[in-house]
């Protein structure tokens, strides 16, 4: 009896008096992600306000290793609408994602489609305000659009695309995913870069997301992988690539919950996202 207790005594104290583990290394990856990339936390939506949840996914490259950080908002149109902003609204030539909701009064912004070295956007263009850019490009970067109809938001392939449909949309890309499929995109699809993305699920809520990575990011592929797999819990049904890189950005605040990627440079248009009471 007395040594069945020495030896529970002994147990104990040798667990409490035993080194702790790191936590990053008691971490195992859930997933590979091709060859470089495992996901070592899938995180789980948390609810912010009424119609929007945010979700944090962590993942590890280990060639060369650094760590990424996939930040996604998940909307619902019931609550939460977007526009198509541009920084003319606001007589700027351009601005932070930050600064655009601030202006506008939205909840959230996030940069939108590419522009030249001279801050104006390419591709189509159309505002509440005005049609800015009439025509749809048919370069091979931008088969996608993003925009508002009288059915709700949508992205949608260019060539199914009819402006006259649209009371707002940009045109970008490439279109990632469309009706569930993986589109081919471009080559360079194993690039790694910082990126932004807009997408629609499977219960037409609305996904935003961008990487947030001191050096690196995802490939095409790797998003497509993400956003389209069931086993990520995505569930996206269309995805298009907005600008990365430098300009790739996302701010939201509501309450005391804010969010905020900054970019490198501002951006002449974002999408912003209000609350549907206003």
């Amino acid at each position: 009896m007395n040594t069945l207790r020495t030896l529970s005594v002994s147990w104990v104290f040798a667990l409490l008096l035993s080194p702790a583990v790191p936590a990053f290394s008691q971490a195992r990856p859930m997933a590979k992600i091709g060859a470089t990339l495992a996901v070592t936390d899938g995180g789980a939506w948390k609810p912010v306000q009424r119609g929007v949840e945010f979700r944090k996914i962590v993942l590890e490259r280990t060639e060369p290793g650094y760590e990424i950080q996939l930040k996604i908002f998940r909307l619902d149109i019931r609550f939460v609408i977007p526009r198509v902003l541009h920084a003319g609204q606001f007589q700027l030539k351009s601005a932070t994602a930050k600064t655009f909701a601030e202006k506008a009064g939205a909840i959230a912004a996030i940069n939108a489609n590419y522009f030249d070295d001279k801050g104006r956007p390419l591709a189509y263009l159309k505002t509440a305000e005005k049609e800015i850019n009439r025509s749809v490009s048919n370069h091979r970067l931008y088969t996608g659009v993003f925009g508002l109809s009288e059915a709700g938001p949508f992205v949608i392939h260019r060539d199914e695309f009819q402006p006259a449909q649209a009371s707002q949309a940009l045109q970008s890309g490439p279109l990632l995913l469309h009706r569930g499929a993986l589109v081919e995109a471009l080559t360079g699809l194993g690039r790694f870069a910082r990126r932004s993305v807009v997408g629609i699920d499977k219960e037409d809520r609305i996904l935003i997301g961008v990487t947030d990575a001191v050096v690196g990011g995802l490939s095409f592929a790797e998003l497509q992988e993400l956003f389209g797999q069931s086993k990520w819990q995505l569930h996206a049904v269309e995805l298009l690539n907005l600008d990365g890189g430098g300009s790739a950005q996302l701010y939201f605040k509501s309450g005391k919950f804010e969010e905020w990627l900054p970019g490198t440079t501002e951006v002449p248009v974002a999408i912003g996202f209000f609350n549907k009471s206003n």
